[in-house]
């Protein structure tokens, strides 16, 4: 049985808590932002660079267009997955808080809401995601397929 402190916690330290959470919170928003922006530029600049050369060879689309793509995709995830968790974290202590639970106070470590935000693949199969990078890739993989056959 775990026992729970009971403690009266001023609105000034909750206050402070959840700013920190929410600072959190802001730089996971803030990354994915930044990982949009890259790999757009990227999608677009190799594509408008080299023209009809790398849409013509099968082996510089897949590494210079789809491989770097997809690996924004998964860093664009994990971001979302964190902030997931980040907001799952600051849900629990606005409600706990309230009870005077002052447990994990000021811990910043959102590993502990990882069941409640399910696995990576929610989040890099998210509409927004999907959206964003699953028609790209989609465009691609069709030209790819084309190169084939």
């Amino acid at each position: 049985m775990i026992l729970q402190k009971k403690y009266n916690m001023d609105n000034q330290e909750l206050y402070k808590e959840i700013d920190l959470v929410q600072g959190c919170i802001n730089r996971m928003a803030k990354n994915s932002f930044m990982v949009k922006g890259w790999a757009l530029t990227i999608f677009a600049g190799v594509i408008a660079i080299s023209k009809t050369e790398v849409i013509n060879n099968l082996l510089l689309l897949i590494c210079t267009v789809l491989i770097p793509y997809l690996a924004f995709w998964l860093l664009d995830a994990f971001f979302l997955h964190t902030e997931r968790k980040y907001r799952k974290m600051y849900a629990w202590i606005l409600q706990e808080r309230k009870k005077g639970n002052i447990e994990y106070q000021y811990d910043l470590n959102p590993a502990r809401f990882n069941e409640n935000v399910g696995c990576m693949a929610h989040s890099i199969f998210s509409k927004t995601l999907l959206l964003f990078y699953g028609i790209p890739t989609l465009v691609i993989i069709l030209l790819i397929i084309r190169l084939l056959c």
